[in-house]
């Protein structure tokens, strides 16, 4: 039985694997390795953010006593939904996925920045953990908003129960009685008054039978300040605190204009009234030259500690430049302040700090996500692997007696909106460096193996081995606009002399990129294209929604 690697372990562990097709040509990687520039320490008594660096959007919380679980949002990619588990806020494991099984959720034919799940919201409850979440344009009959459920966090999770209500980014919330409520983004009563124009709508919800029933309702039309037209309510979470229900919410969408909004009742269903200070959290307004600049912070969610701090997990981005970053959206950390009944995360204008104390629980031994190295043996792997859409059978993918990632070249280029010849982990840090050992012999003009840097279909960078001309090539391809080849453009290449394996290194810095190469046991890496242009795989260029995912890849044209 063969073991393939990553998050893809859940579907494809223990998959007896056949013969890889004679006519396709076949990669091979050796270990790949990853080292990220983390930056200094951060003082004594303090922590850095972000706490989950890289593509890491929408975050949700959840305590269950002394243990915390956090979800995000992935789109298009599989598995999806990650389990993260930590005792400290700040430290964190990745203990599984809640969509990790390939029929439960069709992203066929979906763009994996566009579509596929959104918003995550994690809730547990009477000893079971329930995730409501979003199938955007999902095809099948889960294709909208849906449910799961667990006893433990790592899983079995159930198949998506289906729930019947329009709109996006559902949340449960779960009163002292055991009365629930699912809370929800959706378009308001009547006709939009604008682009953007959405209401914030509350439900009834049965734990048992997993129905809404009684009467829909809105609780916020538009946002704080209707008068000003405010675009894009959602990722809505209700609270409860001292006798208010407190219902918080972002707006301005997921961009530089991001927010966080906040409310309050005495009942969960409303009427809810405008905090006297809004946004409780924003970047926007504040001057671009500030230093450690970050921006676009929102879609927030809260939890309280036993010593009655709260604090609250939000998104936030770290351009380089304008508001460009490869590395998406991710998980930031601050503490929340009470005041005169109100929460607050950042006074108006106040920006985010760049060290933050540590919140008063005991030290927790988490994930250091700046090295990793890959070796593809028999052993399970790290569940940080991921594929675009949904796994099928996996005859192109397993591993050689040698440790080798063996990866067969197929027809299916990273542009298109099938399932390629591909598997990849987050970049984490701005700047970072990639290598790995390829062996590969290309059969036909076009055939390509090597690294894939993407963070959608129309925008990627791909570097590696490639038959040019008849000749067996170092090349570089890139594609930035869905006009161009879905295998990308060739930028450069060079004839490739040595014959077998050689090493690849790929060094990503902000925006821009270095590719070099070495025979294999050689000392000096041979650069191969310096500065290479990156900018354009920001996310601000790919629709904001992700970030860059790196990896192995081949592809060979249709004979």
């Amino acid at each position: 039985m063969l073991r393939t690697i990553g998050a893809i372990a859940a579907a494809l562990v223990a998959i007896a694997l056949p013969a890889m097709p004679s006519a396709a040509p076949v990669a091979r990687f050796g270990e790949i390795t990853y080292v990220g520039e983390k930056g200094p320490p951060p003082p004594p008594g303090t922590f850095r953010n972000p706490i989950l660096p890289g593509f890491q959007p929408d975050p949700s919380i959840v305590r269950v006593g002394d243990d915390f679980y956090l979800v995000n949002s992935t789109f298009g990619w599989f598995p999806g939904i990650p389990i993260y588990h930590s005792r400290d806020l700040v430290h964190w494991n990745l203990v599984g996925h809640a969509i990790d099984r390939p029929r439960m959720l069709d992203f066929t034919g979906l763009s994996i920045d566009n579509d596929g799940v959104y918003a995550p919201a994690i809730e547990w409850h009477a000893g079971k953990f329930f995730i409501l979440n979003t199938c955007v344009r999902c095809p099948g009959s889960i294709g909208g908003n849906f449910l799961v459920t667990a006893d433990r966090p790592e899983g079995p999770w159930s198949d998506p129960v289906p729930l019947d209500f329009e709109g996006i980014d559902p949340s449960l919330f779960i009163d002292d009685d055991g009365t629930a409520w699912i809370v929800n983004n959706g378009e308001p009563e009547g006709p939009p008054r604008y682009e953007g124009h959405r209401a914030i709508w509350i439900q009834q919800f049965d734990l048992q039978t997993l129905k809404l029933f009684g009467p829909r309702k809105v609780l916020v039309d538009g946002g704080v300040h209707r008068e000003d037209k405010p675009i894009w309510a959602e990722g809505p979470h209700i609270y409860k605190e001292g006798g208010w229900y407190y219902l918080m919410a972002a707006e301005g969408g997921t961009a530089e204009q991001h927010s966080e909004t906040i409310y309050r009742s005495r009942r969960p269903d409303g009427p809810y009234e405008a905090g006297p200070v809004n946004p409780i959290l924003t970047q926007r307004d504040l001057p671009a030259d500030r230093p450690y600049r970050v921006e676009a912070t929102g879609h927030a969610d809260l939890v309280k500690l036993d010593d009655g701090s709260w604090w609250g997990v939000f998104l936030a981005t770290r351009p380089f430049a304008g508001q460009s970053t490869l590395l998406g959206r991710e998980t930031w950390l601050l503490p929340v302040e009470w005041r005169d009944g109100w929460p607050v995360f950042l006074d108006p204008g106040e920006p985010v700090p760049e060290v933050v104390p540590l919140p008063n629980l005991l030290p927790f031994a988490g994930t250091d996500w700046s090295r990793w190295t890959q070796v593809f043996d028999e052993q399970p792997s790290s569940p940080e692997w991921l594929q675009m859409r949904v796994p099928d059978s996996n005859r192109w993918l397993s591993h050689d007696a040698e440790d080798r990632l063996v990866m067969v070249a197929r027809p299916v280029p990273a542009g298109s909106l099938e399932l390629p010849s591909f598997v990849g982990r987050r970049l984490r840090h701005p700047t970072a460096t990639y290598t790995t050992q390829l062996s590969f012999d290309p059969e036909q003009d076009g055939d390509f193996a090597g690294f894939l840097a993407l963070i959608d279909e129309n925008h990627f960078l791909a570097f590696g081995i490639e038959q040019v001309g008849g000749r067996r090539s170092l090349a570089v391809r890139w594609r930035h606009s869905a006009e161009q080849p879905e295998q990308g453009e060739l930028l450069h290449s060079l004839p490739l002399d040595e014959t077998g394996q050689i090493e690849l290194q790929f060094a990503i810095d902000r925006g821009e990129a270095d590719l070099a190469w070495r025979p294999v046991g050689a000392g000096e890496w041979r650069a191969f294209s310096d500065n290479v242009d990156v900018e354009f795989m920001s996310s601000i260029h790919a629709g904001l929604f992700t970030g860059v995912v790196v990896g192995p890849y081949a592809f060979s044209p249709a004979s």
